[in-house]
């Protein structure tokens, strides 16, 4: 019979100063020190992959990236007014 997700453990150990405040930490909540472990290590774990995620360029993105560094488009007509302007106000 396969386990549920529910029946699987995870242990660690800890020192006391880190238990009491966990303790102390799941007691505001009034949550069990397993049920706080749990909330906080899952949000944890779902941040981390979030962030990993948001961060990641898959290869197409990472050679437009580089093509466009290496090769940029030549400058419009907006962009060199503006330049215009910017050596008008503030000099070269």
């Amino acid at each position: 019979m396969p386990r549920t997700a529910k029946a699987q453990r995870l242990e660690a150990r800890i020192d006391a100063e880190k238990k009491e405040a966990i303790g102390a930490a799941a007691a505001v909540q009034g949550l069990s020190i397993s049920d706080f472990v749990i909330q906080a290590a899952y949000s944890s774990a779902l941040a981390t992959l979030e962030a990993h995620r948001t961060l990641q360029l898959s290869t197409a993105d990472q050679q437009l990236f580089m093509e466009t560094l290496m090769n940029p488009p030549a400058p419009n007509e907006a962009l060199r007014k503006a330049a215009a302007s910017s050596r008008e106000r503030f000099g070269s």
